[in-house]
């Protein structure tokens, strides 16, 4: 893959057991490998009769290339899987990663799935388990994190693993437009990260392809769609105010100060009252219109949802200090410096 490998330092570590050797010329010759694997060091694995399994070094050579793209041997392992398997070498790998992801192995699931990839970029069925692997990964610990249960990499884990699925699904539906599962899981990627525009849009997408669509690739009957059809309309109406929000944050963002401002007053009551971002837009639109106590109240009423939030407390200094008023510019200053003070001490190890 071109871009930049997020994910692969959370994978590489998955393959530290394997075991490596080199195997001998008659035992090349015999699998095939002649001159691409020789004096290549390769992963070793026993089938059940205590023989080394052909079939298993070439999907333990899959994990490692799936892993580590970058893997000393990674074109030539490639070389072989493809001459080992032939035509069949993306969709075996497709079929076993699939059968990890049902297992609840995600991880193994992505690094199966990724040298797929490798080898068809395009391939449908790769891309959408990969995305949906990904998607798992960063659930399960998201889960773990809910639990309370503090894991090493766990922020950076999720974070990774969410913007891998997330572009997988974008992928997904530039090469295969027509296929509506990528929207619907790209939808609610948009949604996670709060982008409600775009998940209106893609979920628009999914409703259209959805009404003729042949889903088989995805395990998805006429029934299912049906359902996930409902579910996707239900939540295409309850996106209709985040997305009036998102608009008018975008306005305000855009330059359109007073646009934006009277779209998002509309919501300064009722169930979006105390969503803080809300209030922070409003506050730096009023305040670009030289409305000063308009801004300072709107900012005032973001420290109250949100009351250790030091940009904000900036901005509002600001404000302060464009009106003269040096002596609330000065309270808010010093608001600011006891929590970077605190936030400094309780970073420091104990």
């Amino acid at each position: 893959m071109d871009k930049k490998d997020r994910i692969s330092k959370y994978l590489i570590p998955l393959n530290s057991n394997m075991m490596f050797g080199e195997l001998s010329p008659e035992f090349l010759h015999a699998m095939g490998a002649g001159e691409m694997l020789s004096g290549i060091p390769v992963p070793i694995s026993e089938g059940e009769n205590g023989q080394i399994a052909v079939r298993s070094i070439v999907l333990d050579m899959a994990k490692i290339i799936g892993a580590d793209p970058d893997f000393v041997y990674a074109d030539r392992y490639l070389t072989y899987i493809k001459a080992a398997a032939g035509p069949q070498a993306e969709p075996m790998l497709v079929s076993e990663g699939a059968k990890k992801a049902d297992e609840g192995r995600f991880e193994e699931a992505c690094m199966l799935l990724r040298t797929a990839l490798a080898i068809d970029p395009k391939s449908r069925a790769a891309l959408y388990l990969y995305g949906r692997a990904c998607k798992a990964c960063y659930e399960a610990a998201s889960e773990t994190e809910s639990k309370g249960e503090i894991t090493e990499n766990g922020e950076a884990y999720i974070g990774a693993f969410k913007a891998e699925s997330t572009d997988i699904f974008e992928v997904l539906t530039m090469m295969h437009p027509d296929f509506a599962m990528g929207y619907y899981f790209l939808g609610y990627a948009y949604l996670n990260l709060g982008l409600y525009l775009k998940a209106k849009l893609t979920w628009e997408d999914f409703i259209k392809y959805s009404s003729n669509a042949d889903e088989s690739g995805a395990g998805i009957d006429d029934d299912q769609m049906d359902d996930l059809r409902h579910e996707i309309s239900g939540m295409l109406l309850d996106l209709e105010e985040p997305v009036q929000i998102e608009t008018g944050c975008n306005q305000i963002m855009g330059g359109d100060f007073a646009g934006g401002l009277d779209t998002l007053s509309r919501f300064k009551e009722g169930r979006y009252a105390n969503w803080w971002p809300l209030w922070y837009y409003m506050a730096v639109a009023e305040a670009s219109l030289g409305n000063a106590d308009a801004a300072i109240e709107d900012y005032r009423r973001v420290l109250q949802l949100t009351p250790s939030n030091t940009d904000v407390m900036e901005e509002l200094a600001n404000v302060y200090e464009a009106v003269g008023d040096a002596v609330n510019a000065a309270k808010y200053r010093n608001k600011i410096g006891i929590i970077n003070s605190n936030r400094k001490q309780d970073s420091m190890p104990s």
